[in-house]
């Protein structure tokens, strides 16, 4: 009994002495050394050398305060994934627009080395290459993905030219997702070298859209009103009709940029008042021009009452929505730069009464146009039911203000008239479909917005646009039911060719009678949906259109296919020309000589990573800053003077 108490004591006491570790961070920087010849315990610094007893804990070693030693040194437990780390740093790359040599830079360097000593440094052309691995593989992913998804896809496209002017050819997708989310995808920001005609581009836009594995599931083409895009829809579209892939014969192939004919109609309306544009923006850029001149203009700033804004907005002069926003910044100030015409005789662009007057008056008609503006050139690229409601308003508009009282304002609306009948006289059609596709409005709103136009050939326009509508559900019946019919067949030859199968010969009796038999007296899924009551306006103001649509699939299945490919139409490029932004930030004065390829792995990259995330738009970080480098704050001089 003895000797089994004995033995379980050792057993306690050896397992005891195995379990005992020594966990203090100590050990990191000191060794423990065997026993002296007197059976002392001795610890060495691994840094200088000095010993120190430790027989009594670990108190006099923490008091070591070795002069060898880095005090911002230390060595990590963890070992650190080398293949993660360089994939941390191309996405970096990536995600911030920094030059390849950022991975070489000392500081960078110093910063990782603190972070994991074991960190193996790599190279620029190492994270060059990191970089272009990552776009192949991202980009197979989204090949799998646009070649996997149900609905069609639409373009929008535009060109572009770096400053070494070499010219850039940005194409970008637009689809709804399995989900039913709209989804936007830059697919290529390609080099294309001139000359830039409508042929030529439309060989690369072909090309392009092949390597997509796309090219027979594309439903229109947005691009600008440059005079060569009229080349490429026709080259582009007979191409795409040849493998019959287009909804009806590729009528509603092409959509002219709204934001550009915007522009346009918006830019020859400004024309009238050409001389006060001209002389807000001399004066803005007269204030902004020295150190000296923003002192005076703070000091009068500051007699203005303190609520009002002490911002200054210079604008982009090819972008009419910047001009009207300096024109309202400026008239809250007007009575600043009267003063300032006082105090500083070398001020001499101050607009006169009568044109302050007149801008005036016309801020106040261009507001209307400037919150479509907004709209349209949206970060969060809305559904396209969203725009008619928008054109028609501007219609509208333009159509009242031609009888103002005001001749300033008339003349301003029958110049506007000649661009938008040039431009958007047909805008109604696929603007149409997408509206009368809002359970919310249907056909009924399309009438009643042609009514309040007073339209000679209303009548004939609503039933135009109802036909071409019925035209265009009856394509997707017809492709729905070849579908189904090649997958019928397909069953049977995998059944060894039995056609007598009675399922089969049902399944094809279905076929038949709702194509012989049910037009005659079976209602269509397009009746239906236009015969049901609207929903309820005021009750639905916040309604998702394509959670509608995607909870009533299996009510309308063929005109849900139809209404998917159609909301996810772009009435602008606005996509597209984002990429711009990007790219005009990787092609700068201190990269010029960036290749095209890593170009374009960098940029489609960015927006596959980060741009189809939730959150804030990346490229909206990018136009925030752009936008901020136009405007000028006061207000840190003006509070310098003692106002709040």
């Amino acid at each position: 009994m003895e000797e089994n108490i004995d033995e379980n004591l050792e057993q306690c006491s050896s397992s005891t002495v195995r379990h005992k570790r020594s966990t203090s961070t100590v050990w990191d920087d000191f060794d423990k050394l065997p026993p002296g010849a007197d059976g002392k315990k001795w610890a060495k610094c691994n840094y200088c050398g000095q010993k120190y007893r430790r027989e009594s804990g670990t108190s006099s070693l923490l008091r070591h305060n070795c002069p060898n030693k880095d005090p911002h040194d230390f060595h990590p437990s963890i070992e650190i994934d080398q293949e993660r780390y360089r994939q941390k740093m191309a996405m970096a790359i990536i995600k911030h627009n920094y030059p390849f040599k950022f991975v070489e830079h000392e500081g960078i360097r110093d910063i990782h080395s603190y972070l994991n000593p074991v960190a193996k440094f790599v190279s620029r052309n190492t994270a060059k290459a990191d970089v272009l691995k990552l776009f192949e593989r991202e980009k197979v992913n989204l090949k799998g993905e646009l070649e996997s998804v149900a609905s069609k896809i639409c373009l929008t496209s535009d060109l572009w030219s770096s400053l070494t002017s070499d010219g850039y050819l940005a194409l970008t997708a637009h689809y709804i997702d399995e989900n039913w989310v709209l989804q936007k995808k830059i697919l290529n920001f390609r080099h294309v070298p001139p000359p830039h005609n409508g042929p030529i581009l439309a060989e690369r836009v072909i090309h392009l859209l092949k390597d997509w594995g796309i090219d027979k599931k594309i439903f229109s083409l947005t691009l600008d009103n440059a005079k060569y895009n009229d080349g490429l829809v026709d080259v582009l579209k007979r191409h795409i009709s040849l493998s019959n892939s287009l909804v009806c014969d590729g009528q509603f192939f092409h959509i002219r940029c709204g934001a550009h004919v915007l522009n346009l109609i918006v830019q020859e309306g400004l024309k009238v008042i050409d001389e006060a544009i001209y002389n807000i923006r001399e004066s803005v850029k007269y204030v902004r021009g020295s150190e000296g001149r923003k002192i005076k203009f703070a000091e009068c700033i500051a007699q203005l009452p303190s609520s009002c804004s002490k911002k200054v907005r210079q604008d982009i002069m090819t972008r009419w929505n910047s001009t009207y926003l300096m024109l309202e910044c400026a008239l809250v100030h007007r009575l600043a730069y009267s003063q300032l015409q006082l105090v500083d005789t070398n001020y001499r662009t101050c607009p006169s009464e009568d044109e302050w007057l007149r801008v005036e008056r016309i801020s106040r008609f261009l507001r209307p146009f400037y919150e479509i503006t907004t709209l349209f050139s949206g970060s969060r690229y809305p559904t396209a039911n969203l725009y008619f409601h928008g054109v028609w308003k501007i219609q509208f508009l333009i159509k009242e203000e031609m009888e103002n009282f005001d001749d300033l304002i008339s003349s301003m609306a029958r110049r506007m008239k000649g661009k938008f009948d040039k431009y958007w006289e047909c805008y109604s059609t696929v603007l149409s479909f997408a509206i009368i596709l809002d359970p919310r409005y249907k056909l009924q709103f399309v009438e009643f917005c042609f009514l309040k136009l007073d339209l000679v050939n209303c009548s004939d326009r609503i039933k135009t646009i109802r036909e071409k509508l019925y035209l265009l559900f009856e394509d997707y019946v017809s492709r729905s039911t070849t579908s189904t019919s090649n997958q019928s067949s397909s069953t049977c030859d995998t059944r060894g060719g039995n056609h007598n199968d009675p399922v089969d010969v049902m399944d094809e009796f279905d076929v038949f009678e709702s194509q012989e038999c049910g037009l005659g007296r079976v209602k269509s899924e397009l009746d239906l949906y236009l015969e049901e009551p609207r929903l309820e306006r005021k009750k639905n103001v916040d309604l998702d259109i394509l959670c509608y649509w995607k909870a009533n699939s299996s009510r309308y299945p063929n005109l849900s296919f139809m209404a998917r490919d159609i909301l996810s139409i772009p009435i602008t490029t606005v996509a597209s020309e984002s990429a711009f932004s990007i790219g005009g930030r990787i092609v700068d004065k201190y990269r010029s000589s960036i290749i095209p390829k890593n170009v374009e792995a960098l940029l489609c990259t960015r927006d596959w990573q980060y741009n189809a995330t939730g959150g804030q738009n990346i490229v909206v970080e990018d136009l925030e800053e752009e936008e901020e480098e136009l405007v000028e704050d006061f207000g840190e001089r003006v509070a310098a003077l003692g106002v709040i």
